[in-house]
């Protein structure tokens, strides 16, 4: 049988998000008291149901990350971070072992480019029913020029991206969640230099646990109409200057 490859999206429930959003002046996550489907908190940090499930045969969640719209990434304090990112991996990769779902998905949108809708910062944990990420990934958009190493982890840029011509990969092996969070904000605040609007995207890949961060740019036709990714002559470059920051 062969595998689904495809979501759907399902347009009535993005209506009914594009209205309620037009209908509120204020920002949904930070009005606490109006949230619902919590599923856990762990202090500022909350996860919960989607209040517009937009696709169909997933379960959806969102991870509020703070409370309060001003912060991000870049700006939470070390302890914050390490709590948030803990946080997030320990839930996605519980899912993901429930077997219900044929994966999970963990993944970050910043920015407009990104394909995000809400400003306030979180993050989304999906379900998929009959998808297997997995199916589409290869090893080849982890590997690329060494940036910085630590033991068994490491950084480095893709040579052969997924997609999007800078994608910044740190990979630990075994699972490591502090040399992740200790390095997300140095790398961010690098690749906003060049593109305000960046995803993060999580891997259960090969015994590995791994965080691609990737800069998001307008799409490029080629990779649209006929599935052909970019990388970019400056890699090496990046490289170079993300390799100063540990110098």
């Amino acid at each position: 049988m062969k595998e689904e490859k495809h979501l759907t999206f399902v347009v009535e429930t993005i209506k009914e998000k594009i209205k309620y959003r037009e209908n509120s002046s204020s920002c949904p996550f930070c009005n606490r008291e109006e949230l619902t489907n919590i599923i856990v908190e762990d202090g500022p940090i909350i996860l919960l149901e989607n209040k517009f499930p937009s696709l169909a045969d997933t379960y959806q969640l969102l991870l509020i990350e703070t409370d309060k719209c001003s912060e991000n990434m870049t700006t939470y304090d070390n302890a914050h971070l390490r709590r948030l990112i803990s946080f997030g991996i320990n839930h996605w990769l519980e899912m993901d072992a429930g077997g219900d779902y044929k994966s999970v998905v963990f993944f970050k949108n910043h920015g407009f480019l990104s394909g995000g809708s809400v400003e306030h910062e979180h993050m989304q944990i999906v379900g998929l029913k009959n998808v297997d990420y997995r199916e589409n990934i290869k090893d080849e958009i982890f590997e690329g020029i060494e940036i910085y190493r630590e033991d068994d982890c490491l950084i480095n840029i893709s040579t052969l991206p997924n997609a999007c011509s800078t994608e910044i990969n740190i990979i630990t092996k075994p699972r490591n969640d502090n040399f992740i969070t200790d390095n997300l904000p140095g790398i961010i605040k690098y690749m906003q230099k060049q593109c305000s609007s960046y995803n993060l995207f999580f891997y259960n890949w090969k015994n590995s646990i791994i965080c691609k961060l990737v800069s998001r740019w307008v799409t490029s036709p080629f990779l649209v109409g006929y599935s052909i990714p970019h990388n970019s002559d400056r890699i090496p470059v990046i490289a170079e200057e993300l390799r100063q920051y540990y110098e």
